[in-house]
């Protein structure tokens, strides 16, 4: 399956397109669904795609650094700021997420609030009491899966279900780009977001794409700038700022909202015991 991004202006709501259900969002993958063959391409679009994330790290690479560790922070233009804790087990995609500030989710809970994803239920604890309103716990079934797929998109973009379009040829800014549509399939016949990658003809990486946030009705572009660092023999986007834009990539005049990953680390020893409740 696929987890789709629905990314926004204002709120946690509008950073990624998740449904609540994770069996919706995201194709868990477990060790055994790992192969390390290389795929029959369906055409170039999708040997770009497998060329990316064979110089970033594929998923065989991320499970093999078992987890992550890292802070995630999160601002949008009015200054609102998220400050989390973010803890992920790639064996069956685990979550957790500590938030030490967040004016933008569940700003109304004053302190600490703590949300994770066990492998089967989603829970969320305030100042270390658990929580089960329904609103609160939609929430953290939308910020969980969306936070890992964040992390760990690029390796992702090769999951079932992905379709791949090589649609042009482009040059933004002095730099020549392979243009590939992404879009998902729909076995629910619900629209999918589209995907437009800007694969650099030089390094193989995604330095921007284009994105729709069909869940939240919007058809038009959002355009992602990325900043890649190495971490342990992975490139990840730990740099990132989007806005409004067309389709070809020209933003707006509006301010960007800001994502940093900082302080990462994997192969932390983590258990499932860590993601429990």
């Amino acid at each position: 399956m696929r987890n789709i991004l629905t990314i926004g202006m204002i709120s946690v709501f509008t950073l990624a397109s998740c449904k609540n259900e994770k069996k919706d969002v995201q194709h868990e993958v477990t060790e055994k669904e790992v192969m390390e063959t290389t795929p029959e391409f369906t055409n170039k679009g999708h040997e770009l795609v497998y060329n990316m994330t064979q110089k970033v790290g594929d998923y065989n690479k991320l499970m093999s650094k078992n987890d992550v560790v890292y802070t995630y922070t999160y601002q949008t233009p009015d200054g609102k700021t998220d400050v989390t804790t973010e803890k992920y087990m790639f064996n069956g995609e685990l979550s957790y997420g500590k938030y030490t500030k967040h004016e933008r989710s569940l700003a109304e809970l004053e302190g600490t609030i703590e949300q994770g994803y066990d492998g089967n239920e989603y829970w969320l604890k305030h100042e270390g009491k658990v929580l089960t309103d329904s609103m609160y716990l939609k929430r953290v079934a939308f910020n969980r899966p969306t936070n890992f797929y964040w992390f760990t998109m690029m390796p992702k973009l090769m999951d079932p279900g992905v379709i791949y379009e090589h649609v042009k040829e482009q040059t933004v800014a002095g730099v020549d780009y392979d243009v590939v549509k992404v879009t998902f399939e729909s076995p629910d016949g619900k629209p999918k977001d589209i995907y437009q990658l800007y694969i650099n003809k030089e390094t193989r990486l995604v330095d921007q794409f284009l994105f729709t946030v069909m869940d939240f009705g919007k058809s038009d572009p959002l355009l992602m700038e990325l900043e890649y660092e190495n971490i342990d023999g992975i490139l990840l986007p730990t740099k990132r700022r989007y806005k409004a834009s067309n389709w070809d990539a020209e933003v707006t005049d509006g301010p960007w909202v800001l994502v940093n990953w900082t302080d990462i680390t994997f192969n932390n020893g983590l258990t499932k015991a860590d993601f429990t409740k």
